[in-house]
């Protein structure tokens, strides 16, 4: 049995490396989407299910993709209607990657600070599923983020067939702390999901 209940529309949200499901950005996110209607379900991935600390190890990408898959059939299969998948850096990357690998699982991407490349390391982009990615999607990135700058992910959302939206939050870096901020990600999100479909 799921720690919540999905009803209508729901948001799977996870976190970055390091990080957890009650990271403060995916907390405050989370009532903020709340409060405007939405159901979210706060996750952790795999990894951190089995380790409370450190960064995801190179075998474990597969693994937290399953189980957010796992996540999105139980949330159709106890009546949410539409279902959207998001998360911060790496959370984000994996919500993308298992939405291009299987077109229609979801209805939408929330990806907060998508991490395009390692910081000062610009031509590792981490871009190779952007050509297969045909789900609607939501980047919100700092203009200050060292894991992609505003105008190398204009760039790189340039590979992605699906309708994609940019909200860059001026002054903020990777962690997106900045003022308004969630509200800014809130009223994008739900302006937008409505035409997801």
């Amino acid at each position: 049995m799921l720690p919540w209940s999905f009803v209508a529309d729901t948001l799977i949200l996870t976190h970055g490396a390091g990080s957890n499901r009650n990271a403060p950005l995916l907390v405050a996110v989370d009532r903020a989407l709340s409060a405007g209607g939405l159901s979210v379900a706060r996750v952790n991935l795999s990894y951190r299910e089995e380790r409370p600390a450190g960064p995801p190890r190179p075998g474990d990408a597969a693994r937290d993709r399953a189980g957010l898959r796992e996540l999105v059939v139980k949330a159709r299969g106890a009546g949410a209607g539409r279902v959207f998948l998001g998360g911060h850096s790496y959370g984000g990357r994996q919500a993308s990657m298992l939405a291009a690998e299987e077109p229609g699982l979801v209805d939408g991407l929330l990806l907060l600070s998508y991490p395009l490349h390692p910081p000062r390391k610009p031509a590792e982009l981490r871009t190779a599923h952007f050509a297969n990615l045909r789900t609607p999607a939501l980047f919100v990135s700092g203009s200050r983020d060292p894991f992609g700058s505003p105008e190398e992910l204009e760039s790189a959302l340039k590979l992605i067939p699906a309708p994609v939206t940019l909200v860059v939050i001026d002054r903020a870096g990777h962690e997106l702390k900045s003022a308004g901020v969630v509200e800014r990600i809130a009223a994008a999100f739900l302006q937008r999901f409505a035409a997801f479909l």
